[in-house]
Order: structure tokens, then sequence, then C-alpha cells
């Protein structure tokens, strides 16, 4: 096992805000095409040791990808820990260059439209279940209603937390953390935008499981240049690989993960386990201010 784990926001939905995804997935407005290339990294990832495994209701088709791959391993479930997330509806529908991809609702009704879709497509429950992109303005830390509905579902063995976005994500954690209900976090990290590392091992040491998601800043520490990209560059390592050691060195983090949407992809970023701990001891000095890495990430396009 590795602590690397494989998120399917790329493989469950044609577009996605990743840089250079357009040229990397051939054929992904063809569902069917998509749900074969998502069980061929499935596969990969499989082999090469991770167990970890992240799926959203807003990831498209991803839940059931995932669930039709678990078909066909049955054996495989009980050896695998599986993260979704509910919150987000999908609309793009598989359209080339939707308005809009995503909608996010937090509420009593939304939970209660998602989980059974979730059970559905997922073919049983997943290990956690996350609430999606939690931001200062949502209402979900602040609805007793759905506590009570989350609570229930923690005392049936899930265990509930939340993912985090924004420029304020360490305040929601640290909200999260007085309420009593969760036990599970995901969320981004990376050299560009460090900012919730501090609030993540608080929840660490109070025994949450921790995920960093897009420590590779969206493909943007792959393409801009940078003094990561300068260390990768000299020491012939791949500049994902970097971006993916840094985080997986962080003590409170229990899984860090791979965002591949091709088997090459995740086989480059499983290169990340064998970096030399000598190149990623030091700061790399690249931190943005979170308000600015986050109006960047907002102006990225989805292709």
């Amino acid at each position: 096992m590795t602590r690397l784990g494989l998120g399917l926001a790329a493989l469950g939905r044609p577009e996605y805000l990743t840089v250079g995804h357009a040229d990397s997935v051939a054929g992904r407005f063809d569902p069917a095409a998509l749900e074969q290339l998502c069980h061929s990294v499935l596969d990969a990832a499989w082999d090469s040791g991770i167990r970890h495994l992240d799926a959203a209701r807003s990831y498209g088709l991803a839940e059931k990808f995932l669930g039709s791959w678990l078909t066909r391993h049955p054996d495989r479930r009980e050896n695998l820990v599986i993260g979704s997330k509910w919150g987000y509806a999908y609309v793009a529908d598989f359209q080339r260059r939707a308005a809009v991809h995503e909608v996010k609702e937090h509420s009593v009704a939304r939970l209660a439209e998602q989980w059974p879709q979730t059970l559905h497509d997922l073919g049983g429950a997943p290990n956690h279940y996350l609430i999606h992109s939690v931001t200062p303005d949502s209402p979900a830390l602040g609805d007793t209603a759905l506590l009570d509905d989350l609570r229930a579902l923690a005392d049936s063995g899930i265990r509930v937390g939340i993912s985090t976005s924004g420029p304020h994500q360490a305040d929601v954690v640290h909200a999260a953390l007085d309420i009593g209900v969760f036990s599970s976090v995901q969320s981004t990290w990376n050299p560009l935008e460090p900012s919730v590392g501090p609030a993540l091992a608080l929840a660490h040491d109070a025994g949450w499981f921790v995920v960093v998601k897009e420590a590779m800043a969206n493909g943007r520490l792959v393409a801009e240049p940078s003094e990561l990209t300068r260390v990768a560059d000299s020491a012939g390592i791949g500049r994902d690989a970097l971006a993916l050691a840094i985080a997986l060195a962080q003590p409170w983090a229990d899984v860090v993960l791979s965002g591949a949407a091709t088997t090459a992809q995740l086989a480059q970023n499983g290169a990340a386990l064998a970096v030399d701990p000598a190149l990623i001891a030091g700061d790399l000095e690249i931190a943005e201010a979170p308000e600015s890495y986050w109006d960047k990430r907002s102006r990225m396009e989805w292709t």
C-alpha cells in the first residue's frame, strides 16, 4: 500500500480545471470510452499499490465508473478505502464548453437526494463521505438538521467529513473541529497555497483522516516556471513527482491524491514515492497570498 491515492475528478467527466487536460484525454466526450480509460487507470493504480480512491457526485460519472470497476473486481473492495463527496450536482452532461459544469447546494434535501445515488452507483457505501467544498458562506456547518443527518451517517460507521477550497480553508477546518460530527477532511495544499497546513495538523492530531488534493495546483506547478521546476529539472525528476513528494512529506497528510487522467500520468506521479528527501527539505518560497492563488484558480478554463 502507498500513501498516494487516486482522485477521479478528471476521469469521470470530459472537462476539468487542469492545465493540458484537453491534450491528455482523447475521446473524452464519449462516456463509454471515458469509462474504459477510467478502468485502465484504476487497474494501474491497483497494480501500483494505491488503495485510496476518491470520487464525488459532481465528478460526472466517476461514481458509476468506479462502481462498474468494483463489479468487475469484487474481491478488491475490502482492501480499498473509498471516499466520495456530496453537495454539488454535475449539470454539464458531457457537453463541450458547457457554460456551467456543477451547481452547489449544501442542504438536507441535497444530502437526501445524493446519498442514495452514491450507494447505487458505487454498489455500496463509501468509507468516507464529505460535504463538497465547504467555504465560510456555506450554511452546512450551522444547519442543525443537516448535522443531525450527518451524525446519523457517522453513527452507522461512515467517516463523515468536509472538503475545503478557497482562501479561508483554515477557518473552515477550525470551525468544523468544534462541531464534533466530522472525522475526515480533504483540502487543497501545495507549495503555492500552503495556508491550510497548520489547521490540517490540528485536525490530524484530533484523529481526523487528512487527504491532500490539488497538490500540483491543477497543473500550474508543472507548467509554470518556478523554484520548484528549477529544482526538479536540475535533479532530473518530474515536476509532478516533486510537487507530490513535497505534499507526502507533510507529517499530517494521511493520503495525497494523484489526479492522473492516464496511465502514463499515474506512472509519472508514482515517482514521487522515490524522490530524494534532500530535495524536499527546504522551503521553495513560492507561496502566493491565498486570495491571489484562488483568484487565479477561479479564472482557469475547463478544458
